[in-house]
């Protein structure tokens, strides 16, 4: 009941720390945004103007009021912050559209291709890192070795290249993007959710290898130093089971690093897969969070880079949790600081 009560507690607290930091988060963002010089609006009237097209002041005064640029910035920024605590994350000046509207799918992919390669990551990092650890220099080992080290040293985008140009030239298939053309612009079904699994593996493949291979290494690094430890040795010599051992408690050890891994690998698996996404036509959120940025699209920008924050959040918060689930020396310490 006690432990109930004081993961209560934690969560209503960690929830009210993410609240502000996610409020100073918008504000830093839309700063950022707003500190290269020009706005959208500039650099749109130049383009016009060289096409040839003449722009008068009215015109340009009509379309700052459109646009809402004729505000001061902390108007423009209140503005955007009490209409997205509303859920309306405003008007995208480029595309001429909703944000919600532009990123709607596309962030529900973002979510759906990060949980997939996540799990995917874990399934694949967890039976070769202890296997690597409990068969130290052993030709398995230096497999796992010699693969973590591709991983981290191969570019993704890179790998994305290698991988088309390999699943064309001996299949004929085409791996770019995750639907087939009758299924891009069609309404969610049953086929189009198939259609999605069957585009899966690759981007999974791609933007995992890197994130498989550095969990590798931290489980097996991990998992090495606990198997050398005292109570090891000395349940060894009691002669409890090596598989019992090995499950009760050195993995358990081992494996603190690679769940509070978690909430940093969330934004990582996003932002690191924006050159992968472009390489592979994939329609996720990096490609068009990158566009925005470069046309100063600050209401799409700053919106998205505010969802992407609550996802890394997220992440972060999940992991303490299972911090705190996993090792009861973390419940300990909580309580005896309190």
């Amino acid at each position: 009941m006690r432990g109930g009560i004081d993961m209560v507690s934690y969560l209503v607290r960690r929830v009210y720390y993410m609240i502000i930091l996610l409020l100073l988060l918008s504000f830093v963002a839309f700063v950022i945004i707003e500190l290269p010089p020009g706005d959208y609006l500039s650099t749109m009237i130049q383009n016009m103007k060289n096409r040839g097209l003449t722009v008068s002041q009215e015109e340009i005064e009509n379309l700052e009021r459109l646009y809402g640029l004729d505000k001061p910035m902390y108007h423009r920024y209140f503005k955007w912050l009490f209409n997205l605590l509303q859920g309306d994350m405003g008007y995208s000046l480029r595309w001429n559209a909703p944000v919600n509207s532009l990123v709607g799918d596309r962030f529900l992919l973002t979510v759906t291709l990060t949980l997939s390669t996540l799990i995917f990551i874990y399934i694949v990092a967890l039976p070769i890192g202890i296997y690597s650890a409990t068969h130290q220099y052993s030709i398995g080992d230096y497999i796992a070795t010699l693969f973590g080290f591709f991983g981290l040293a191969t570019p993704n985008f890179l790998l994305a290249l290698l991988l088309m140009f390999l699943v064309v030239k001996y299949t004929g298939w085409s791996v770019g993007g995750l639907f087939t053309f009758e299924y891009q612009l069609a309404p969610w079904s049953i086929g189009k959710v198939i259609d999605l699994l069957k585009h899966l593996p690759i981007p999974l493949i791609v933007i995992g290898t890197s994130g498989t291979a550095g969990l590798i290494r931290v489980l097996r690094s991990g998992l090495l130093d606990e198997l050398t430890k005292q109570y090891v040795i000395t349940a060894r010599a009691k002669g409890v089971a090596e598989r019992r051992l090995l499950f009760k408690y050195p993995i358990r050890m081992a494996i603190n690093p690679i769940i509070s891994g978690i909430g940093a690998l969330l934004p990582t698996l996003v932002s690191g897969a924006t050159l992968t996404a472009i390489v592979l036509n994939l329609p996720t959120v990096g490609p068009l969070l990158l566009q925005a940025l470069q046309a100063q699209d600050m209401y799409l920008a700053g919106s998205m880079i505010m969802l992407l924050s609550t996802l890394a959040m997220i992440g972060t918060l999940i992991s303490d949790v299972l911090l705190v689930i996993v090792d009861p020396r973390i419940r300990f310490e909580a309580r005896t600081a309190r």
